[in-house]
């Protein structure tokens, strides 16, 4: 099987897509001749991604979603159901990012990390799992965090998202082969990507916003969008139930497998200069 077959003629769909690793995944599948049905809240940084996947010969269906609204997501898959006659890949990549201490962290704020980035994912899942088995060749590919591995000071709300999408996602890769389902499930842990998920970042009080993103811009966004949607699309051909992106994530992974609980006494440490 070439490495395009997986994908060719298979419909797509992916959230966040109007920027950074969801664009990037769009247009690597749209070049493997798949179909795409691409959402994001950003409609003109949609709109450019949809010019981008239609210049490369794809089908493309775009609609503005926000996956913490689950009525709205529910709908929306039967509307690419109907549009396309079946789903093949869910690609639930959607997510935002917030810094701040528990302490100094609103309910609210971290509400909406756990409304975008863990319900979001559950959204989307479960929206379009029946049509996945329906489909007889499914794949989940569920976005969590190289923070879903790791936990660090001041992304308490973020870890909490991102280890809970780990969590679900696992469990859900096991009940489909426990029930001998046709749907493969793959989870996802980007390190550092050049994204604007930083500079779009919310902030608790008292945290110089403007100076944490160019910190992330500058010191540990090394890897592009178009390597990790190359990586992340490997790891679907090839089955992988988890797909680690960047030697960084790779190599925290490992840390604190070896270390356990011990890590957290050191990353609070290296942490301690970034926080107010």
């Amino acid at each position: 099987m070439s490495k395009d077959a997986y994908f060719k003629g298979k419909v797509c769909v992916i959230t966040g897509a109007g920027s950074g690793i969801g664009r990037a995944l769009a247009e690597n599948l749209a070049k493997r001749g798949a179909a795409l049905a691409l959402s994001d809240i950003d409609t003109e940084g949609l709109a450019e991604t949809v010019r981008r996947c239609a210049a490369l010969g794809a089908e493309v269906k775009s609609d503005r979603i926000n996956v913490a609204e689950r009525e709205a997501v529910l709908l929306y898959a039967d509307d690419v159901k109907a549009h396309f006659g079946k789903v093949n890949q869910v690609y639930n990549n959607a997510g935002i990012a917030y810094h701040g201490e528990v302490i100094r962290s609103e309910f609210k704020d971290i509400e909406r990390i756990m409304d975008v980035d863990f319900w979001g994912v559950v959204n989307g899942t479960k929206a379009f799992l029946p049509m996945l088995i329906e489909s007889g060749e499914g794949h989940v590919i569920n976005v969590s965090s190289l923070f879903g591995l790791i936990a660090v000071p001041g992304q308490s709300a973020y870890n909490a998202a991102k280890f809970a999408v780990r969590g679900f996602t696992e469990s859900l890769r096991q009940e489909m082969l426990v029930g001998r389902h046709p749907v493969q499930v793959t989870c996802v842990h980007p390190g550092g990507i050049k994204t604007a998920v930083a500079r779009n970042s919310t902030y608790a009080a008292g945290i110089d916003g403007k100076k944490a993103a160019a910190m992330f811009d500058s010191k540990l966004a090394i890897h592009t969008p178009e390597m990790a949607a190359q990586t992340i699309t490997e790891g679907v051909r090839k089955g992988h139930g988890r797909v680690l992106i960047g030697w960084e994530a790779k190599a925290l992974d490992l840390f604190v497998r070896v270390t356990a609980s011990g890590y957290q006494r050191i990353a609070a440490v290296v942490n301690r200069p970034f926080l107010p």
